[in-house]
């Protein structure tokens, strides 16, 4: 039986290739069909429509970005659901928010299917390298058979318990790296427009306590301004909505999240969302240079705290 492999973005594509390569019987879809050449010269078959991947495999894997094209994808609330989820496993492995996971894991269970979360952590590189971390959950026979097919892709797996431990699981670990990187930038930021060598304080850095795998990965990147997407803007600005509604809704207080996400929603207004993560120094410099785009409130830059911009859904 095949497994299916449905999103070819640029975490899906290679995680789909570390598969492929291990000869598992892999058939694929992705909107964008120039996304499936690489994985047919990899020996997997291409799908021309999503109900075709789910006729011919029994595990189908989604890394979709968002709750409406996981949707489309299944069919879901038209009769073509029940149809194409009956009988097969069904590995979530995209970031959505908890509720529609387990809305979605109901409607599946109901259809005479399974399902498992399986979201990953790290970024573009990681998943060609096949390092990225997962975290399961789920029934116990659907996170079984699950195991050995993201095993190609990861170094290392977690189980979380039921639907929907991983992706809050994900959204946790999430909350750190978004942090993360944008206190990094900021401190770059820093240490540049005091005048300060920025390879030199890149090397103290590394030389430290803080260094860290995601230090050396975008250290480099804000040297040279390099924004080719590893983790892009637009898509933390989305984690970062998701882990703010979670918090709201769990009464949670999320200061340090909540200034990362004005400074994402201005680095995406700002045109540049499809760009990596680290181009939220791109926001970093329009607060410092006053140029920051329309209808965003210029303050921050006497230590006044950015409330952030209000989302859909949000309190």
């Amino acid at each position: 039986m095949y497994v299916g492999f449905i999103g070819l973005g640029v975490m899906g594509q290679p995680m789909a290739l570390n598969l492929a390569r291990t000869g598992t019987p892999l058939i694929v879809w992705n909107r964008t069909t120039t996304r499936t050449e690489a994985l047919g010269e990899a020996g997997a078959e291409i799908a021309a429509r999503p109900a075709e991947v789910f006729d011919r495999a029994g595990v189908v894997i989604l890394m979709l970005a968002g709750e409406t094209a996981i949707d489309a994808v299944l069919g879901r609330r038209t009769p073509e659901f029940a149809e194409r989820v009956a009988g097969r496993t069904v590995v979530h492995m995209g970031t959505t928010s908890p509720e529609f996971s387990a809305a979605l894991e109901g409607d599946i269970h109901a259809a005479g299917g399974k399902y498992a979360e399986a979201p990953v952590s790290g970024s573009r590189v990681p998943a060609e390298q096949g390092q990225l971390v997962a975290m399961l959950a789920g029934d116990e026979d659907a996170v079984e058979t699950v195991r050995p097919l993201v095993a190609p892709m990861c170094r290392e797996t977690f189980d979380c318990g039921p639907v929907p431990g991983a992706l809050l699981m994900k959204l946790s670990v999430n909350l750190f790296l978004i942090t993360q990187v944008t206190g990094l930038t900021e401190a770059f930021h820093f240490a540049d427009r005091h005048g300060l060598d920025r390879r030199r304080f890149l090397d103290v850095l590394e030389a430290g306590p803080m260094a860290s795998p995601v230090s050396r990965m975008k250290a480099p990147k804000l040297l040279n301004r390099d924004f080719a997407v590893q983790a892009s803007a637009e898509d933390v600005l989305m984690n970062n909505r998701l882990i703010a509604e979670a918090a709201r809704k769990a009464d949670l207080s999320s200061p340090l999240l909540d200034v990362c996400h004005a400074l994402f929603d201005e680095t995406v207004a700002e045109g540049h969302g499809g760009e990596d993560m680290v181009a939220v120094l791109r926001a970093l410099e329009a607060r410092t240079d006053g140029t920051r785009p329309h209808g965003v409130p210029d303050n921050g830059r006497d230590g006044t705290p950015v409330p952030p911009v209000p989302q859909p859904g949000l309190t």
